[in-house]
């Protein structure tokens, strides 16, 4: 998914209503403003700070990291007073105005990254930011990126995994009687097209495979988070249309689509002209979850190893995004995110910010586990646990992108 999006091209596209998905907006290598110390990457944060700090944090979760008190204060300082966050504040103090641009997808990530900072201490303040995006939803079911904007299926998608992370089911969210999956079925092609998801209907209203935004969709419809993804068992995927299908075959048509779209190279290529036969490597990551949720770590393992093979460039390139995007697929997949493709992942996202706390170790977890049993196979963690990801629906997967890359 497009994790940079210019604020001026989101513009434009809010004024003349087009469909194109939103290239990423290239982080600039000599960053006009000062990076804060508790941010994640050393690039210029205007377009994504609050995503990729949002994808560090969940990505250290996953890997049982606690991350540095600092990291997650910097985060909870770029929350508005309404609940939103924009992509960026360079002045956190100052309060937020009409000039400030939020937007649905910094406030959604960031939502689900602080449901589970601190051990749950900060779900005041991501169910603030989720009933901003309750505030904000269009009568279609869904969102845009910007609010009142046209719903699309990136922003949707990342926004059910807001709301699952709250413990919020998405299909009680309603509004003129539509729920997130009602807008994302209508963003569905038929199975004689692929059975993929659009990103929006064009002027004419006609919908155009787009493989962003379905590796998003299939994530959505499965109800599913960055932080609660999970691999489902193995099984054949295949598409079946249905006037109305269930979110799990509208997921499973998705898959498909993808699972075909790789089959022959091992990856996604890029939609930017120009560069269609470059590979790109964000979208890549959200297949291989994409495609594990719904048909288990065999349907992912193609372009799970392609990744392994050919992504450590283009990681460190691109950063604190790019390595969560990995270690999410790798996680997700079944792969080992601290030995993927002799790249330790985690360490690497690490050393892109704040040094976080003490993790455990592979003894000291086991000791954990052996202690839990001790105690009847419950645990305070546990129950934190429960409490935090109990209905929770990637995200959505939200791509980082450079120049000629589009996720």
């Amino acid at each position: 998914m497009n994790v940079r999006r210019s604020a001026a091209v989101l513009a434009a596209t809010a004024v003349i209503g087009t469909a194109t998905p939103v290239m990423a907006a290239s982080p600039s290598p000599s960053p006009s403003v000062a990076i804060p110390s508790g941010l994640y990457g050393s690039t210029d944060p205007t377009y994504d700070g609050v995503w990729r700090q949002s994808l560090a944090l969940i990505a250290q979760f996953r890997v049982d990291v606690r991350p540095a008190g600092k990291a997650v204060d910097w985060l909870l300082g770029q929350q508005c007073g309404n609940g939103a966050f924009a992509a960026f504040r360079a002045e956190p103090a100052k309060a937020c105005d009409a000039k400030v641009m939020v937007d649905t997808n910094s406030t959604a990530a960031a939502a689900q990254a602080l449901s589970l900072a601190g051990d749950g201490d900060h779900m005041d303040v991501a169910l603030k930011a989720v009933n901003w995006l309750k505030s904000e939803q269009n009568k279609d079911g869904g969102w845009g990126y910007t609010p009142g904007g046209p719903s699309d299926a990136n922003s949707t998608s990342v926004v059910i995994g807001a709301l699952n992370t709250v413990g919020q089911d998405p299909d009680t969210v309603v509004n003129g009687g539509k729920s997130p999956y009602d807008a994302l079925r209508e963003l569905a092609l038929p199975c004689a097209d692929g059975g993929a998801f659009a990103y929006q209907p064009d002027k004419k209203g006609k919908l155009t495979a787009n493989a962003d935004a379905t590796a998003a969709a299939v994530v959505g419809m499965k109800g599913m988070s960055m932080a609660s993804a999970k691999a489902a068992a193995d099984t054949d995927l295949s598409c079946a249309d249905a006037t109305h299908p269930a979110p799990d075959q509208a997921a499973a048509n998705g898959a498909s689509y993808l699972a075909s779209a790789m089959k022959k190279d091992g990856y996604l290529k890029s939609a930017l002209a120009g560069a269609e036969d470059q590979p790109d490597y964000g979208n890549t990551a959200d297949a291989v979850v994409a495609l594990a949720l719904t048909g288990g770590p065999k349907a992912a393992q193609q372009p799970l190893t392609w990744l392994e093979q050919n992504s450590a460039d283009w990681a460190k390139q691109n950063g604190p995004a790019a390595y969560a995007q990995l270690i999410l697929a790798a996680s997700v997949a079944g792969a080992d995110p601290r030995d993927f493709g002799g790249t330790d992942l985690v360490k690497q996202l690490n050393a892109t910010g704040p040094e976080p706390k003490a993790t455990a170790t592979a003894e000291e977890k086991k000791d954990e586990e052996k202690k839990d049993e001790d105690d009847g196979g419950v645990s305070v963690w546990w129950i934190i646990g429960v409490g935090l990801v109990a209905g929770i629906g990637v995200g959505f997967l939200i791509s980082s992108r450079n120049k000629g890359q589009q996720l």
